[in-house]
């Protein structure tokens, strides 16, 4: 494995980070626009979290809504990707080694293993109980870990910055 803190350090003195860094509105502006990606997220994952609590929604084919709402989960995830990676650029030594930020990328990553594990199981039989009027057990326990996690990787990006 390559030495991580060498490969930040490089990183932070590509023209992309250094310009990021040394530019008065650019990382406030690639910072915003993360915020803005993390509420289309978190709102989008939310809402669907919430529906397979049975909290909202409730009249709401479950796979309908995934229908509508992924793709823009999906598009809300590449913009955190983006972002994230060019503010991380910015500021790659002080970032990684903070353990906050270590916290949210352990978060993220169990965020997305819990939605694969949820995609290939559970929801695959959401024909069989899209017009139930009580979801299944699982279908509740992975809205329930979702919103956790989620709520995780939000605190954990807030505390980046004063840690």
């Amino acid at each position: 494995m390559p030495d991580m803190l060498a490969l930040c350090r490089w990183l932070e003195q590509t023209s992309v980070g250094a310009g990021i860094r040394e530019s008065l509105w650019l990382f406030p502006a690639i910072e915003t626009v993360h915020l803005l990606g993390m509420a289309a997220l978190v709102g989008t994952v939310g809402v669907f979290d919430l529906r397979l609590l049975g909290r909202t929604l409730r009249r709401e084919r479950v796979s309908e809504l995934g229908r509508r709402l992924l793709p823009w989960t999906s598009g809300a995830f590449a913009v955190q990707v983006v972002t994230g990676v060019l503010l991380f650029s910015s500021e790659a030594v002080k970032v990684y080694t903070n353990p906050a930020f270590r916290l949210k990328m352990l978060l993220i990553f169990l965020a997305g293993v819990h939605a694969l594990v949820f995609h290939w199981t559970v929801y695959r039989n959401v024909a069989s109980w899209d017009d139930g009027a009580v979801l299944p057990v699982g279908a509740k326990v992975a809205g329930l870990v979702s919103i956790l996690l989620w709520i995780g990787v939000v605190a954990a990006g807030r505390f980046i910055g004063f840690v």
